[in-house]
């Protein structure tokens, strides 16, 4: 293994004994608040624009994650897919684009929005916190918390994602997202956000399934399709939660 090769990982492994270490509290109280939306009928959210949508995707439909997680999909933002790919980092600076879809969706007061944005800074992860409260549901931003002392809001505001949520999680991440530097590279390489931010999120979510399973509460939890029966298992649990489910038929 080459020598940057080995940087980059370790450098993943600190940020993610970090995440570990520095934000178990607020790991527990997203859990808090995933178990309670499970049991109380509450419908779940996951958002995240451009490379943020990773770790949001990473949640919905796979083998050991909650069937009751969906994906709150913006027209243009949720990937890296659109053509020219620049077109959706100027979507996100776009006013009411996101609120729009969110008042399209299925959500409703009294459901739970992961929003995830790594700087937090844009339009459109603000604009959507805001919106998301306003209407009643709870918000639990996973941001880098290193941004808002280093660079300016692109909000009319001057606000950042961390100020419109009821919990944040920190995925430790310095400003530019790079870790390693090297001589003849002009700028920090090495992204480690989606290894943090993917680990932040799939542990509030096991989390949250302990404390179901703790209660005596069966989580409804996929299987995977490639193993004897588990697309049935899994076609069942679609349909008998289908009124929270939004990614089918």
């Amino acid at each position: 293994m080459s020598d940057l090769a080995g940087q980059y990982i370790d450098a993943a492994i600190s940020l993610l004994a970090r995440v570990r270490d520095e934000e178990a509290e607020n790991i527990e109280l997203a859990a808090e608040a995933l178990a309670r939306t499970v049991t109380e009928g509450g419908r779940i959210f996951a958002f995240g624009a451009g490379h943020s949508s990773l770790a949001a995707q990473d949640v919905v439909y796979r083998a050991g994650g909650l069937v009751l997680m969906n994906l709150l999909a913006v027209p243009g933002v949720t990937g890296v897919d659109l053509v020219p790919v620049h077109l959706g980092s100027a979507l996100e600076r776009v006013s009411g684009l996101a609120p729009t879809v969110l008042d399209a969706s299925p959500a409703r007061s009294g459901d739970l929005l992961f929003l995830i944005s790594l700087s937090g800074r844009q339009v459109m992860p603000v604009e959507l916190a805001v919106h998301a409260r306003q209407r009643g549901l709870t918000v639990v931003g996973v941001t880098s918390l290193a941004y808002p002392s280093a660079v300016t809001s692109g909000h009319p505001s001057g606000t950042f994602l961390k100020d419109h949520c009821d919990i944040v999680l920190d995925n430790k991440i310095a400003v530019g997202d790079g870790e390693l530097t090297a001589p003849g590279a002009d700028t920090t390489f090495g992204p480690v956000s989606t290894i943090t931010t993917v680990a932040l999120m799939q542990s509030v979510v096991a989390a949250a399934v302990g404390k179901l399973a703790g209660e005596g509460l069966a989580p409804p939890l996929f299987r995977s399709g490639n193993v004897d029966g588990g697309l049935a298992w899994n076609a069942k649990l679609m349909s008998d939660h289908r009124e929270r489910v939004f990614y089918t038929f």
